[in-house]
């Protein structure tokens, strides 16, 4: 999930867990930035976008608010994805508060990542 948007959300940094969402991070997910596919270099670890939706719920409405559900589920809200994306691990590694998240791109695999054939 976006940082900016949980900071907006929970406006206390204490209750962003409550969100439900494994990793903040400061970069824009919306498809255009990150298509399904892209992979994200993390620390040592990397990921890779998926094409799944990631909704809100029943249990974000009451930590949050109906008003912050309907902002993140707004037509906007989803063309932006605020209420994150959803990834799959590419290759596992260490990810640590500060990293710096880059995209990586087919045309460039970050060395030690296995590609495919």
């Amino acid at each position: 999930m976006n940082a900016r948007v949980i900071a907006l959300i929970a406006r206390d940094r204490d209750r962003w867990p409550l969100s439900g969402a494994q990793l903040f991070i400061d970069i824009d997910l919306s498809p255009t930035n990150l298509p399904p596919g892209t992979q994200l270099a993390i620390g040592s670890a990397v990921i890779q976008a998926t094409d799944l939706l990631h909704p809100s719920c029943k249990t974000f409405v009451a930590r949050f608010g109906l008003d912050a559900m309907n902002f993140v589920n707004s037509p906007a809200g989803k063309q932006l994805r605020l209420r994150g994306i959803n990834a799959k691990v590419a290759r596992s590694g260490v990810i640590r508060i500060g990293d710096v998240v880059r995209k990586v791109t087919a045309d460039r695999p970050l060395p030690g990542v296995l590609q495919r054939l």
